[in-house]
């Protein structure tokens, strides 16, 4: 057995401390406090792109498993210090191992993660939403991305009688992309977002927050700088300038 499945917790899998620490180091060497950068994604295929000291890019078309963003690799290749971010959920039909969703290696490895069968096939979610979304950034170039970002929102299918089912998705996506990837993971969300999908539950292997706001300046934005809706501390928060997804660095 591999030594990442042996470091399990009753809840999931947990990344090694070599990895951790990769991990840290790169997030730390990526950015700058007080720098300004953005995110797009498919909506901005075939127009202008912002300008910035970093952009993050989305992978996947706004919900997971449905279609992957077309510009990724012209979006990728014109950004400085490119990081990625990709769309999670969770629904049951996920679950199928059917050509578009889980794929049948997440579901071997998820037998190893201490859980309910319900819960494993979640992990199974988690891990086949980012070895998908490695797969198609790496099929576009998009091979080294500075950190990796997961958009958890309540737009997206998540369940809402069962909230470890929601975690241990997330769970399945932050161990995998730690093991394939040395870059740091964080997760895009909002503190009334993340509580409603996750509760109280934990979710490991996570090294920052990057915040959405409603804010229209970087002085506001700036005042959401510290500890995030995941008690990690926050590296990002997003505002709206010049009709595009900007993100301040704290």
């Amino acid at each position: 057995m591999p030594n990442w499945l042996r470091r399990l917790l009753p809840i999931a899998a947990v990344v090694s401390t070599a990895g951790v620490l990769m991990a840290n180091q790169v997030g730390a060497m990526a950015y700058t406090s007080g720098a300004t950068g953005y995110d797009i994604s498919y909506p901005q295929c075939g127009g202008r792109y912002p300008t910035g000291a970093f952009g993050i890019i989305g992978v996947n078309g706004g919900y997971p498993f449905v279609y992957y963003n077309p510009c990724l690799a012209d979006e990728y290749s014109n950004t400085t210090n490119a990081a990625l971010y990709i769309n999670t959920g969770y629904d049951p039909i996920y679950t199928q191992v059917d050509g578009k969703h889980t794929v049948a290696e997440c579901v071997t490895q998820a037998a190893a993660i201490q859980g309910t069968p319900a819960q494993q096939a979640a992990w199974a979610v988690g891990c086949s939403e980012a070895s998908r979304s490695i797969a198609y950034a790496t099929s576009q170039g998009a091979t080294n991305p500075s950190s990796w970002w997961l958009d958890v929102e309540t737009a997206n299918s998540w369940s809402s009688t069962d909230l470890s089912l929601n975690q241990y998705t997330i769970q399945g996506i932050v161990d995998t992309l730690l093991r394939q990837s040395p870059a740091a993971v964080g997760v895009y969300s909002t503190g009334y977002q993340w509580h409603t999908i996750v509760g109280n539950l934990p979710v490991s292997g996570v090294l920052a927050d990057w915040v959405a706001t409603g804010s229209s300046s970087a002085g506001r934005a700036r005042g959401y700088c510290g500890t995030g809706f995941s008690g990690r501390p926050v590296w990002f928060v997003q505002y709206v300038h010049g009709g595009f997804d900007t993100d301040y660095t704290c």
